[in-house]
């Protein structure tokens, strides 16, 4: 399993966008699966978004409309644009890959990769 590499993350004013990149040091050609998670300060890491094999997105409610997951077409980043932002958005942001099961369940019920070190994402009012 190789660790992720996340850029992107900064300090925005409440109602900016950021736009998050994550790469995998042994590079991406080969993977299918891969969501963005977050930790909020004094809370419990969470699933943000899913890109599944098949070009199926999912998102956790509070971000649905806002925040878009893709990755490019070389298969070399999987991005996350994150737009009206708002300060319950504030944490640390991690990518992940794995099976789709995995990334659901965050390892308990498949592969799911390493954590990498994320990126903060700071919003202010």
């Amino acid at each position: 399993q190789v660790q992720p590499v996340e850029s992107g993350g900064g300090a925005v004013q409440a109602g900016g966008s950021l736009r998050l990149s994550c790469t995998f040091r042994s590079g991406m050609l080969d993977r299918d699966n891969f969501a963005w998670y977050r930790q909020a300060p004094g809370k419990h890491r969470e699933m943000v978004a899913v890109l599944r094999y098949d070009g199926f997105t999912n998102y956790t409610d509070s971000v649905k409309g806002r925040f878009t997951i893709s990755r490019d077409s070389a298969k070399t980043s999987v991005h996350l644009q994150m737009d009206r932002l708002n300060a319950e958005d504030t944490g640390v942001y991690y990518c992940n890959e794995g099976s789709y099961l995995g990334l659901l369940s965050m390892g308990a019920f498949g592969d799911f990769g390493d954590w990498g070190q994320g990126t903060q994402v700071t919003v202010s009012l």
